[in-house]
């Protein structure tokens, strides 16, 4: 009787309320009932859907994000279409992965193949710019193997760290752009007896972060060593975005498929530059080109898009010059008038500086040094001009004209 009276008398831990004989569980001295028991049930299934449900950033599309790459690169209209869906698709697994059923997608990882000057790190750090993602730029040389006087390879995403002011979540679906790819390049295809201190070791250092991996990073840069604590920074949705010239490869190319497979040229096809050329052949590269080029078979399978960029004409770098959100004509033109100094060119100026940037080798770099060299003078004299001159040139088909500064009023 007194065991009955015991059952009948239970009380839940939890809601305080005196709960029916079986519907109630026990343990380490606490009893909870079956109504705390569904109650907490869908408060946490609550949670872990809001969890799935979190809202997803806005994703441009493909054709969105190459309208804002058409406001500050010019022409490389193929280029920009492919880069454009890879990095919609990149960004679109990391965001919908609760989506995706247990399919594992790989990262599009691109190679920018393209002469200094092209706008290989400008679409880059443009990408970077329009998706408000951290974005790091390295280069490729300084580079070596584990053991080796030189930078681990861990270095580069300290950068990405250092970028997305020390925020590694946010670091984690950064876009790194590693230049001069191309200088590790191991001098055959067959690989090497010996270690190879700048080319294919750091190939194979780079794998893991490149494929995805949690990497120990020495807050301080440098090397590594023992006694240092580490940042942890997962790379498995880190872009990366690499870019060479790859001098050469043209070569192997044309080797591999012989010149007839190229086209037939028409006449004016025929006085096409040598630039060109070796654009209209490096839109038949393939991964085996790469590799016999001196990539490594591992690292050529974790960059599935390979796009050649088309050299610049001198349309293009007119456009360049006076068009672009951050052309350099307007930024001189903007300086004079803080001075209250007005620019002005005359049309075949713009031709004339881009023709001149061209012959420096350097693309559209090149703009404003010629630029500056041009207008030096002028900005040396400019903050003492004080009223209407007549028009200076400082070209035969540049001038400067001034206007007449607004005077201070007077304290009364």
């Amino acid at each position: 009787m007194e065991r009955l009276k015991k059952k009948l008398n239970v009380r839940c831990s939890f809601c305080g309320q005196r709960v029916e004989p079986g519907r109630f569980f026990t343990g380490n001295g606490a009893v909870i009932c079956y109504d705390c028991v569904r109650t907490a049930f869908y408060t946490i299934e609550g949670d872990l859907l809001a969890e799935e449900e979190e809202p997803i950033p806005d994703l441009p599309t493909p054709s969105e994000i190459k309208a804002y790459l058409d406001r500050y690169v010019v022409g490389q209209e193929e280029a920009k279409k492919v880069i454009s869906v890879a990095v919609y698709n990149h960004y679109k697994r990391i965001y919908n992965r609760s989506k995706l059923g247990g399919v594992e997608f790989e990262k599009s990882n691109i190679l920018l193949i393209g002469p200094s000057g092209t706008g290989k790190t400008l679409i880059a750090r443009t990408l970077a710019k329009l998706l408000y993602v951290p974005f790091a730029i390295y280069d490729a040389t300084p580079l070596t193997e584990a053991g080796y006087v030189g930078e681990d390879v861990e270095n580069i995403l300290l950068r990405l760290i250092q970028a997305a002011d020390h925020d590694v979540e946010r670091a984690q679906k950064g876009i790194i752009f590693l230049d001069e790819i191309d200088k590790l390049a191991r001098k055959s295809d067959s690989p090497s007896i010996t270690r190879d201190v700048s080319g294919e070791g750091v190939q194979q250092a780079l794998l893991k972060i490149i494929e995805g991996t949690v990497a120990n990073v020495p807050p301080a840069g440098g090397r590594k060593h023992p006694e240092q604590a580490y940042i942890q920074i997962d790379t498995s949705d880190i872009l990366f975005i690499f870019g060479g010239a790859f001098e050469g490869l043209e070569e192997i190319v044309k080797r591999r498929i012989g010149k007839r497979a190229i086209g037939f040229r028409t006449e004016r096809e025929e006085e096409l530059s040598p630039e060109e050329e070796r654009y209209r052949i490096l839109r038949h590269v393939v991964p085996e080109d790469l590799i016999k080029y001196g990539m490594i078979p591992e690292f050529v399978g974790r960059v599935p898009i390979i796009v050649p960029l088309h050299p610049l004409s001198e349309e293009d770098m007119v456009k360049i010059l006076t068009e672009t959100y951050s052309a350099p004509v307007k930024q001189f033109k903007k300086l004079f008038e803080l001075e209250g100094v007005e620019l002005e060119f005359e049309e075949e100026a713009y031709r004339a500086i881009a023709r001149r940037a061209m012959e420096m080798g350097t693309g559209a770099r090149g703009l404003r040094s010629v630029l500056e060299n041009l207008l030096m003078d002028v900005m040396f004299r400019l903050p003492n001009i004080a009223h209407e001159i007549e028009k200076v040139y400082v070209d035969k088909n540049l001038r400067v004209i001034t206007v007449p500064r607004r005077r201070k009023k007077k304290a009364v």
